[in-house]
């Protein structure tokens, strides 16, 4: 097949890692639009820091549900091509592209319209609401280009071409870093100047898509972006797709309660604390993201292949790169948390409280890149309902624990404490989980594999 890489053959440290690195570079550019964002409008105070971390937890809500054509593409499409069916790859690709399109209309104009009493739901005063109000309108605008974005990046990367993805959103966050510092202060639209530039960027990077899949051609001649509907396509990938689009979207609504919450304990500088730390702790979790796509990809070729004994080496080398850096991040994060925080938003009483957040989140990180690492290995095999079961039970979890620690009077070191338990929970649930479905389904599958390798 044109333009596609097979996974199932080769070295296997150099695929994953050839895989990964362009796509862990991906996540931390989609990251970085955000913390650009967050660092040019944190010399404008906390308060417009709080304004746009109200508008970013809906912006992490819409990346969740665009998960849903994501991870439906890179499974789906990743599978057709490991059993060398042409026809259902390029059928999977168009049925994601129609369905991203149509979710992401709805979306979009949904928040546009619900705006204000959405960002109603915080305890911020008028005129940074106001703010709030004017950016979300002007970032949902933007969204069906995220949705699209994400589609033909999980498209890429199930064609083992993650490198596409990289590059064009490279050239996005390029724009809106240089677009920023002129939409804010030389232009003076502030708030409403960094949606501008993050606007601009999104399309961009989805018209560079467009063009590499229909005037280069990189991987089909005549691609067909939209088409109608087939049920046995659309209903695989909903099947694939939606589990994890689901947990990730409850886990955004989670995050929008707790910052509801943190809100009123600590006003707008909770709000603040909150979003921005997550901003930062999101170098960690698009680090395991980005292990668990291409795991994810590499799964879902071998896994339909056959080829158990890959899939396995391929998790040990996975793994032990996660434990390296997610005890890095951890130590970072515990001992230099007010430091990093100072970076984004300069004011004392801003970084002292997100500092706080950042070293209590410390304790977590390796376990929460586990999670994530493991949810590769599941998602690859479509097996998307258990990381979804394990992430809705323990992230809701998080409402009943952050309501009883805060009444105890622990303040918002309760919420972030919250966080941090029940992450270690995940990582800890779905480790074992694993080792279950290791030792009834892919042991014996590596068996058998090892029994016709030595027939033949």
């Amino acid at each position: 097949m044109k333009g596609i890489k097979n996974l199932t053959e080769g070295p296997i440290l150099r695929q994953l890692f050839m895989l990964a690195m362009p796509i862990m570079a991906t996540s931390f550019i989609q990251m970085a639009y955000s913390l650009t964002d967050m660092a040019w409008v944190g010399r404008l105070g906390s308060e417009a820091v709080a304004a746009i971390g109200s508008v970013g937890l809906l912006t992490w809500m819409t990346t969740s549900l665009a998960l849903l054509n994501k991870v439906g593409a890179e499974v789906s499409v990743g599978q057709a091509i490991g059993m060398r069916n042409e026809r259902d790859a390029r059928n999977f690709a168009t049925h994601n592209v129609t369905l991203s399109l149509v979710i992401s209309l709805i979306w979009a104009l949904a928040l546009f319209i619900f705006a204000t009493p959405i960002i109603g739901m915080y305890e911020l005063k008028p005129h940074i609401a106001g703010n709030a109000i004017n950016y979300l309108r002007i970032v949902s605008s933007a969204f069906p280009f995220v949705f699209m974005g994400a589609t033909f990046t999980g498209i890429f990367n199930a064609a083992g071409r993650s490198k596409i993805p990289f590059t064009i959103n490279s050239i996005g966050l390029v724009i809106n870093m240089i677009l920023d510092p002129l939409f804010i202060f030389l232009f003076d639209w502030e708030t409403e100047g960094a949606a501008l530039a993050t606007w601009i960027a999104q399309a961009c990077v989805l018209g560079l898509f467009i063009y590499q899949l229909k005037a280069k051609k990189i991987l089909w001649d005549n691609f067909c972006f939209f088409g109608k509907l087939k049920r046995e396509y659309t209903a695989k990938i909903i099947k694939i797709g939606l589990p994890v689009a689901t947990l990730n979207a409850l886990f955004a609504f989670v995050n929008m309660f707790l910052g509801r919450t943190a809100s009123t304990v600590g006003g707008h500088i909770g709000l603040m604390a909150m979003t921005t730390s997550g901003q930062i702790e999101a170098i960690t979790w698009n680090t395991s993201q980005g292990f668990s796509t291409a795991l994810s990809a590499f799964v879902a070729q071998n896994y339909a292949a056959g080829k158990i004994t890959r899939i396995m080496k391929a998790l040990k080398s996975t793994l032990f790169m996660t434990l390296i850096f997610g005890t890095c991040c951890s130590l970072l994060f515990i001992f230099c948390g007010n430091n990093i925080f100072a970076i984004f938003v300069p004011e004392k009483e801003a970084y002292e409280a997100g500092g706080l957040a950042l070293r209590i989140d410390g304790y977590s990180q390796l376990f929460m890149m586990l999670e994530i690492v493991i949810q590769g290995i599941f998602y690859g095999m479509g097996r998307t309902i258990p990381p979804a079961i394990i992430s809705i039970t323990c992230n809701y979890l998080r409402i009943p624990m952050a309501f009883l620690l805060v009444s105890l009077g622990w303040g918002l070191a309760g919420i972030w404490w919250t966080i941090c338990f029940t992450s270690i929970l995940k990582g800890v649930i779905i480790l074992i989980w694993f080792l279950i479905i290791k030792k009834n389904t892919l042991d014996k599958k590596a068996l058998e594999e090892k029994i016709l390798l030595t027939i033949k």
